[in-house]
């Protein structure tokens, strides 16, 4: 099982250069950036776990430029977006910006996606209805694979619909980056199963991970795929049991991506000790 970090990508960050060395050196093999462009001052959807919203939301950098700049530091260490809100962005520019970032990078670009939890926030940046969410997103992702493959791409669905176009140049993957989805609910679990490359769960809201996972398996099987196509990268909450990771590698989980608490998240001097921490246990994973 490989060992990713996440982080919140502020300013008040480690810059993503100096984290991704830092992570590359340790035996890290991803680093994973979010994406909020912006949060509407209204507030009127809650925070998902309740309270208030931590500040960091507010000042989130641009994860794809705060990627290039991971990879021009590194060699080898593979670079995610956890989670990109891919229904928020001009689909032709953005399979565009994911397709050069991939290129220069060697070809190290993982997608993680997700519909996003802010109401506010998707109606700003999106015409189509909020509770047709999941489907939009299936198609956006569906549309963004044909641009990412085909010399003349075109697409029609019922909420993505272009005629063909050039799209180039090509990411250096062959199809493009694998795209993960974030989802927790029986619906997004569901679209996972149904056209992800892989999923990406949280762990404390799963209840029993590994009937979770079994039960997800299960769902893909459903689908008419095969389970062992399907990568699962566990986003890890509770970040006091290494023990756990390795229960984690033992149910065939393929990545687990630890991060600070959100108590400290405006505190990145706590990074570099977790991350010396974990890096200890990263041998035992790879058996």
């Amino acid at each position: 099982m490989h060992l990713a970090f996440s982080s919140m990508n502020t300013p008040s960050d480690p810059h993503p250069a100096d984290l991704a060395c830092l992570l590359e050196e340790r035996g890290f093999e991803s680093l994973w950036y979010g994406e909020h462009s912006h949060i509407p001052c209204s507030r009127a959807t809650p925070y998902p776990p309740g309270g208030d919203m931590p500040d960091p939301y507010k000042n989130m950098m641009d994860p794809y430029l705060s990627l290039m700049t991971a990879a021009n530091a590194t060699t080898t260490l593979k670079l995610g977006t956890g989670i990109a809100l891919l229904m928020e962005r001009d689909i032709f520019a953005q399979a565009k910006t994911i397709a050069t970032l991939d290129r220069l990078s060697g070809g190290r670009v993982i997608v993680g996606t997700g519909v996003g939890w802010n109401q506010e926030e998707y109606e700003n940046a999106n015409t189509h209805p909020f509770n047709k969410r999941y489907a939009v997103l299936r198609e956006t992702v569906e549309a963004t694979r044909i641009l990412w493959s085909q010399p003349e791409a075109g697409y029609k669905g019922k909420y993505i619909a272009f005629d063909p176009v050039w799209a180039n140049p090509k990411p250096l993957q062959q199809g493009g980056p694998k795209v993960f989805l974030g989802a927790m609910g029986p619906l997004g679990r569901k679209h996972a199963a149904s056209w992800a490359d892989g999923w990406y769960p949280v762990d404390v809201a799963m209840g029993d991970v590994a009937k979770t996972v079994e039960s997800f398996r299960e769902e893909v099987k459903q689908a008419g795929r095969d389970p062992a196509d399907i990568d699962i990268n566990i986003q890890i909450m509770d970040t006091g049991n290494l023990d756990k990771l390795k229960e984690y590698r033992d149910m065939g989980i393929e990545r687990a991506t630890i991060g600070v608490s959100m108590d400290l998240w405006d505190k990145p001097e706590a990074m570099l000790p977790m991350i010396d921490e974990y890096a200890k246990v990263i041998p035992e994973l790879a058996r």
